[in-house]
């Protein structure tokens, strides 16, 4: 296995020039990432995140939640802080990847709000397809990676991993979430409006955590866009058998709670954001992102 790369060097990787996706610096970007016995990558993730975000000028954040990892995962990210001090460990008890999301969530200071998985398996280059998304009004609220919208693409993704999720995918789509091709990417864009709004509200921590925030999400009037990504698959996935069965009974509680009112009345649509504008010399992505149907 390939070392992952010091944390130190966080601290002194020399900032790229801009790439034409030039980006004002006038608001606070927050990338938050869960972890759970991540030793294995988290100093490559942070490393690559920071270099790649300092190419984009952006005025940012890292936030790393420890999700009760028994490795040295929280040891590797105080290092990677002590050496910048944009880069933050939040300590968590053993509660779930959406527990852990919802207290960076909340957390972050951010104006627009990033959660990430800790692997990095979509490459950091194609944060600029949320940020494309979000440049020009109107503005979305969320914008979530998808591995089935126009321009994405699965590396490497074991066939049998990919059958589970289009048929847990069929089954969001028929009982929770008609209309979105991929709820399960682990990378999403948020608003602060929308992040303070929905995830105080979770209730589900587990693998179905996604599915309630989108479920949340439309019924507070958020308009959800898809991105297109390049995915990379994991060989060692994390998703057990009997969660990813519970998963499925998750969305049925989730559609229960929205029909009896569990979830409060819908809401009108909100305000647009204020997007993330970019300098005359940008140029658009090659892939832009589609509104899911309401």
């Amino acid at each position: 296995m390939t070392p992952s790369p010091s944390p130190t060097a966080l601290s002194t990787a020399a900032s790229p020039e801009l790439s034409t996706t030039q980006l004002s610096t006038a608001q606070v970007f927050s990338v938050i990432i869960p972890a759970f016995n991540e030793a294995g990558t988290i100093a490559g993730t942070l490393n690559q995140l920071a270099v790649h975000l300092d190419r984009l000028r952006l005025d940012w954040e890292l936030i790393v939640v420890d999700d009760g990892s028994v490795d040295q995962t929280a040891a590797i990210v105080e290092q990677a802080a002590a050496a910048n001090r944009r880069i933050r460990l939040v300590r968590g008890g053993r509660g779930g990847k959406g527990k852990a999301i919802r207290r960076g969530m909340l957390e972050a200071r951010g104006a627009w709000r990033f959660m990430a998985d800790a692997d990095l398996a979509m490459p950091p280059d194609n944060l600029e397809r949320f940020l494309d998304a979000v440049a020009a009004p109107p503005a979305p609220h969320i914008v979530i990676g998808s591995r089935e919208a126009p321009g994405s693409q699965r590396v490497g993704e074991h066939w049998l991993r990919h059958l589970i999720g289009r048929v847990f995918n069929a089954h969001v789509r028929l009982f929770a979430l008609p209309g979105i091709a991929d709820t399960q990417c682990g990378f999403k864009l948020f608003s602060a409006e929308a992040a303070e709004t929905l995830f105080p509200r979770l209730t589900i921590s587990g693998f179905a955590f996604d599915v309630e925030l989108l479920v949340l999400a439309r019924r507070a009037g958020f308009e959800v866009r898809e991105a297109g990504i390049i995915w990379h698959g994991r060989a060692d996935s994390r998703v057990a058998v009997p969660r990813g069965a519970a998963a499925f009974g998750d969305v049925l509680r989730i559609r229960w709670n929205a029909l009896t009112g569990r979830y409060g009345p819908r809401t009108s649509r909100p305000p647009s954001p204020q997007g993330i504008r970019r300098s005359s010399s940008s140029s658009p992505s090659s892939t832009a992102a589609a509104p899911s149907p309401r």
